[in-house]
């Protein structure tokens, strides 16, 4: 598959080969870019600038429509290539395309609301007789530089709002997935001007980079890991930056909790995407009471997971991204069973399947927990106090989404006040999001906010113009 730049399809001498994770065949090749495609993307996107913004809203908003539509009409074969590049099962693809398609609607809402807001100047110091108001601009072009784990729906949290708002756009797609970001660009192409969308494929550190430092371009949009979202930070100067970056998302469960309920939380935010989630289940805080009974439950549960073929239709767990990933997943568990941990079921590694796999006996000390450990593994931890939960859930340099369970409001409300996070569920797993909700963490989980409406405040800059009328 060729990039899109300026409306044309784009090819280098260099190929890379997208490999299907679960077999291990050849899904189809992209180029590995250079920094002359990387400018050329970077001038027909600011070409694109004034095409777009001499649209009206209405226009903007009908033709995102349209691409919500032409997406719903090859929801089947996104879905398909989406298996095959990632390895999550195909129910799970579904469901990312059915978020997608949502997501695309809310941002074709959103083009027709972006206010501005009267600004009384006669409140301050010699202000009477002003009258002032701002309006919300389109920054110019965005660089949107996406993760592989959910590349097509992530992908949307940018591209959509970044065009509803009136932004050209040029994507870095991830080097393991980039197939399903690709296609879906060329719809987005078919909408609207030549340049309003270009897609770059290559080298995160070449090409990337280059994005990153450029000065024709005015914002980063990035979703992925922290040591890459410090470097951007460092390198972007002064365009406006959003980080959506890790998480090490606990889950607290209290002696007071319904026990089924949050052992289903954890099967279902552990385990979902081969635990490849930013704001998955990655720690699990247990009160010693009820510590034993949901061991059982949740060990019973973990047991019935239906591991095999991505495409099969009963499938719950597929591969991970690669086999290198898997391996890092069980050297990471094999660690932490070195420093006393035990696994109570699963822990086996197959290519790059990787086991649900529940681990016990885990001292806030291993790596298992300190770090983000991106596979289908559910590391259990006991204290004995609200307060206890409440210190270990933020013992972390992370503060994505963080999820409770407990039947008590008054420790249901204490939680949700004093975790560190960009977001706290009370009796639901930190998986759980709409696409409209803001979305984005505190400390090293990054800066910024993505769903829709937030990620069009992120992508726009504010003028006041005041009228003296004295």
């Amino acid at each position: 598959m060729d990039m899109l730049i300026n409306g044309e399809h784009v090819s280098d001498m260099d190929k890379s080969e997208v490999i299907n994770p679960y077999n291990g065949e050849v899904i189809d090749t992209v180029p590995i870019s250079h920094l002359n495609n990387v400018d050329k993307a970077i001038e027909a996107a600011n070409n694109a600038k004034a095409s777009l913004q001499e649209m009206s809203a209405f226009k903007i908003s009908n033709k995102l429509y349209a691409v919500c539509e032409k997406l719903k009409d090859n929801k089947e074969d996104f879905a398909e290539l989406l298996t095959m590049e990632v390895g999550k099962p195909i129910n799970e693809s579904y469901v990312e395309l059915d978020r997608s398609i949502e997501t695309l609607k809310l941002a074709a809402e959103e083009a027709k609301r972006i206010y501005g807001e009267s600004v009384p100047l006669d409140a301050g110091l010699n202000g009477k007789g002003f009258f002032a108001f701002t309006q919300r601009l389109p920054l110019g072009v965005v660089a949107a530089i996406t993760p592989f784990n959910y590349p097509l729906n992530l992908t949307i949290h940018k591209i959509a709002p970044a065009i509803a708002c009136k932004n050209t756009v040029i994507i870095k797609p991830p080097t393991d997935a980039p197939l399903t970001v690709m296609k879906f660009a060329e719809l987005v192409d078919e909408e609207f001007p030549a340049g309003v969308i270009n897609t770059i494929t290559g080298y995160g550190s070449e090409v990337g980079d280059a994005l990153v430092a450029s000065n024709e371009i005015d914002k980063i949009s990035f979703t992925g890991s922290v040591p890459t979202g410090l470097v951007i930070s460092q390198r972007a100067g002064m365009k406006k930056v959003t980080l959506e970056l890790g998480g090490n998302d606990p889950l607290i469960v209290l002696d007071d909790a319904n026990v089924d309920a949050a052992v289903k939380g954890v099967i279902n935010g552990a385990y979902l995407n081969a635990g490849q989630v930013c704001m998955g289940v990655k720690r699990i805080i247990v009160q010693e009471g009820i510590y034993d009974e949901f061991k059982i439950k949740l060990v019973d549960a973990t047991s019935k997971i239906k591991m095999g073929n991505p495409m099969g239709k009963t499938t719950q767990l597929g591969t991970l991204i690669s086999e290198k990933a898997a391996m890092q997943v069980e050297e990471t568990v094999n660690n932490a069973v070195n420093d006393g941990a035990e696994i109570l079921i699963g822990g086996k590694r197959d290519g790059a399947f990787y086991e649900a796999t529940v681990v016990d006996k885990v001292t806030p000390q291993m790596d298992l927990v300190v770090n983000e450990t991106f596979g289908p593994v559910a590391p259990l931890m006991k204290v004995k106090t609200v307060d206890d939960a409440i210190e270990l859930a933020n013992a972390t340099e992370y503060g994505l989404q963080a999820g409770v369970f407990t039947e008590n409001y008054r420790n249901a409300m204490r939680c949700a006040n004093e975790i560190e996070a960009g977001t706290v569920f009370v009796n639901k797993q930190s998986t759980f999001r709409t696409d409209n909700m803001p979305f984005g963490g505190f400390k090293s989980s990054g800066c910024g906010k993505e769903g829709i409406k937030y990620a069009v405040e992120e992508m726009t800059k504010t003028k006041l113009i005041g009228l003296n009328l004295r």
